[in-house]
């Protein structure tokens, strides 16, 4: 085996072990956020009662605020992306404004308003964005009262860090495999240069 060959196995057992270091890290963040997390949700229980921090206080429609994409790199690895939707309250249009059907109405764009068939004949449960996601549906700590407590914040924000956290650690453990079979693969091949010298 040449001595390049040699340099390029250790560079990349190198890396593996860094990577190794990174997960190992990653995973200890990801479980002290997940436990704060639930700590925080237990503190407001607490204060807030039992009842009033639970599965019964969920929206009747939910929408996610994150989204995970999955992305094939081309040395064979996946890699995690979160898209996170933030909350942003809808500006109103000129046709939410006022009184819906008495007195003088705005025309609707003839373009708009053929969309807006089209959508409705191909699926009649579509409602349009403001229908559908007002910000109390949007945000899930408005599920829980106007004034919630520090400590459910507190949770939210675990919970979204720990939603980051999941995608980069899965994004590190499909490198680190990728990489151990091409380990796997070059000591199998010095092994076969051994033996035949």
């Amino acid at each position: 085996m040449r001595v390049d060959q040699h340099l390029r196995l250790d560079e990349q057992l190198l890396l593996f072990m860094n990577q190794l270091e990174a997960l190992e890290e990653k995973r200890q963040k990801l479980n002290s956020l997940i436990e704060e997390g639930w700590f925080s949700i237990a503190k407001a229980r607490y204060s807030m009662g039992n009842k009033q921090v639970s599965a019964l206080q969920y929206a009747s429609e939910m929408e996610p605020l994150v989204h995970v994409e999955t992305s094939l790199l081309e040395d064979g690895t996946a890699e995690y992306k979160c898209e996170r939707r933030e909350n942003k309250k809808e500006e109103p249009t000129i046709e939410d404004i006022g009184v819906k059907e008495t007195g003088l109405r705005r025309r609707i764009n003839t373009k708009q308003k053929g969309v807006k068939e089209e959508e409705q004949e191909r699926d009649p449960e579509v409602k349009t964005k403001a229908e559908s996601s007002t910000p109390e549906h949007r945000d899930p700590l408005k599920w829980f009262g106007i004034l919630v407590p520090q400590n459910l914040k507190q949770a939210q924000s675990a919970f979204k860090e720990v939603i980051t956290l999941s995608a980069e650690i899965a994004s590190i453990q499909s490198a680190i495999l990728a990489l151990r079979k091409e380990l796997q693969a070059q000591m199998k091949e010095k092994q076969e240069d051994s033996t035949r010298q």
